[in-house]
């Protein structure tokens, strides 16, 4: 099983950046999807998760309204738009999928299954 995220990188507050994870080795259908950030000296924390079929999104708090989380289950991919960006959201950001078809998504680390390596994103102030 692999989750490879991709799309971090450096940014100016106020910017965007798209976030993907590109997801083989198991039927990606099955898996509700989520995305988690951690920054340094900070647990890892919930950032957004999306249900096997896409029909019901959960986010954090600190990031409703700023942050898009979608899938695409024909091309095994899962998405997180981020958009104006502030200084706290810098951190790695990692992937992880969670077996299952529940019409709710996880929020607790380990709820999930599988995770990504992780993709940094720095935002400047």
């Amino acid at each position: 099983v692999q989750l490879q995220a991709s799309g971090g990188g450096l940014v100016q507050a106020g910017g965007s950046l798209r976030l993907a994870c590109a997801v083989s080795g198991l039927t990606f259908g099955s898996y509700a999807m989520g995305w988690f950030r951690q920054s340094p000296g900070k647990e890892r924390e919930f950032v957004a998760a999306i249900t096997w079929n896409g029909g019901s999104t959960n986010y954090a708090d600190s990031v409703k309204g700023r942050f898009t989380i979608s899938r695409d289950n024909a091309k095994n991919t899962v998405t997180l738009q981020m958009n104006v960006l502030k200084p706290e959201d810098t951190a790695v950001y990692y992937c992880a999928a969670e077996y299952g078809r529940s019409p709710v998504v996880s929020t607790g680390l380990r709820d999930y299954d599988y995770w990504g390596q992780g993709t940094q994103v720095t935002v400047s102030s």
